[in-house]
Formats: structure tokens, C-alpha cells, sequence
């Protein structure tokens, strides 16, 4: 039963993690068209105190470092003499595969947790027996 429990808690530890990730890139998206938004990202961390059951956890979010986009609009209040400002540095693209490279490792983490609760009820129903 002990080693359903561990394979329960890296499965919600991976859930969490995978929330923690399509939230960034959907705040990522949102700032695509915001002038000096700088993309996040977050690292996954293996947590020490799970024993071997491979939890997961969020470690530390932080700033890309690619360089901004230059536009070109001299009319926009942001321009400076030079008739351009500094955009954001979000890849639509690379946000979207992101976002839906998190959602489908949610749904296999969801999948594997729902695997172990339906194994240990069946161990628990042939217990009582």
C-alpha cells in the first residue's frame, strides 16, 4: 500500500508542478503585446524530503534573458527619438507548444494518480473480504 501512496504523491506533486507551468505561460500570453515584458519560466526541483517517490515541486521562477523586440512606431508614447521601444520577448508559438506540453503532462499525471486510488480501493475491497 506504501508504494501506491508514493506513486499518489508524485503524481499530485507532478500536477501541481504542471499547474504552476501552464499558469506562467498563460500570463505569458496575456503580456505578449505588453512593451518590456520579459517572459517567465520556472524549474522543477525533485523534493528531498518525499523519500523515493519522486515528488516534483516548483523551484524558482525567473526572468528570460533574450533580448527585447525593437518596433518600429514612431506614433506609440513609449518611442523614443529613434521612433521605436522596446517590445516583449514572448513567442507565441513556443508558449502555445509550452502550454500544451504542460496540459497533456498534467492529464498523464492525473491519469496515473487515478490508476493508484483505483488500485488501492481494490486492494482495500479484497482486504475486506
Amino acid at each position: 500500500m506504501s508504494d501506491l501512496l508514493k506513486s499518489m504523491t508524485a503524481a499530485s506533486s507532478g500536477m501541481a508542478a504542471q499547474a504552476a507551468r501552464l499558469r506562467l505561460s498563460t500570463e505569458n500570453i496575456a503580456n505578449a503585446d505588453t512593451p518590456g515584458y520579459r517572459r517567465k519560466l520556472v524549474t522543477f526541483e525533485v523534493m528531498e524530503d518525499a523519500g523515493d517517490s519522486r515528488a516534483v515541486a516548483t523551484g524558482r521562477t525567473f526572468l528570460s534573458r533574450a533580448d527585447l523586440a525593437q518596433i518600429y512606431d514612431p506614433s506609440h508614447p513609449l518611442a523614443g527619438a529613434d521612433g521605436s521601444y522596446e517590445g516583449s520577448n514572448v513567442n507565441l508559438m513556443i508558449e502555445l507548444g509550452d502550454a500544451r506540453e504542460a496540459q497533456r503532462s498534467y492529464e498523464a499525471n492525473m491519469r496515473m494518480f487515478d490508476q493508484a486510488r483505483q488500485m488501492a480501493s481494490s486492494l482495500l475491497d479484497l482486504i475486506r473480504r
